[in-house]
């Protein structure tokens, strides 16, 4: 699965009519909510929507006909195996009607070519996890955990012998990750997974 790096825009003209996608990275559903309030133009005839989040999605044709607008939104995101996304898709009615096939490509066609335009990242799947470190091992541990890129210190707290660390590991890498900070440390650091 991908995501967004960022917003990003397209616009085009079907028919005289003019159509504007808007796709954004979403963590939550209410941040797409939040997202599509903000980005719909209410001078607009027609604001329709889809977003995606894990197996949460939802989409809405906003008084076009059912099934021509939010759906085809919601199929090209799915299209493009993208997650945590949300796309919004304004028209301006141009004094033609574009009929329901020709309603369907056109939000469809403007939603997915606005995400072909966007940078995307892959999505590594992650597990929040704890190591207990001594400060004699501190330096060793995060020069071991440098060593993967996708590994982020999400919390770092200083105790008494040591340092606590709360993690975030690509659940590809957890069981590796593990067998190195031990070994690198005699045993003395033992991943385990955040409850």
């Amino acid at each position: 699965m991908f995501a967004l790096e960022r917003v990003e825009s397209l616009e085009q003209i079907v028919k005289k009519s003019r159509f504007r996608a808007i796709a954004a990275p979403v963590a939550s559903e209410q941040a797409a909510k939040d997202f599509l309030a903000s980005h719909s133009d209410l001078g607009a005839n027609h604001n329709c929507w889809a977003w995606r989040i894990g197996q949460a999605y939802r989409f809405s044709d906003d008084g076009e006909p059912s099934g021509t607008a939010g759906k085809p939104i919601l199929q090209a995101i799915d299209g493009q195996s993208l997650d945590n996304v949300a796309v919004v898709v304004t028209r301006w009615f141009g004094g033609v009607l574009l009929g329901t096939g020709g309603l369907i490509r056109a939000y469809g066609g403007t939603a997915a070519a606005c995400l072909r335009a966007a940078p995307i990242v892959e999505l590594i799947p992650t597990l929040d996890a704890a190591i207990t470190v001594q400060f004699s091992d501190l330096a060793l541990v995060k020069a071991k955990l440098a060593a993967f890129p996708a590994v982020r210190i999400v919390q770092e707290t200083f105790v008494e012998s040591g340092a606590a660390l709360v993690l975030t590991v690509p659940q590809a890498s957890a069981a590796d990750i593990a067998v190195i900070l031990a070994d690198a440390t005699s045993g003395r650091v033992v991943l385990a997974p955040e409850s």
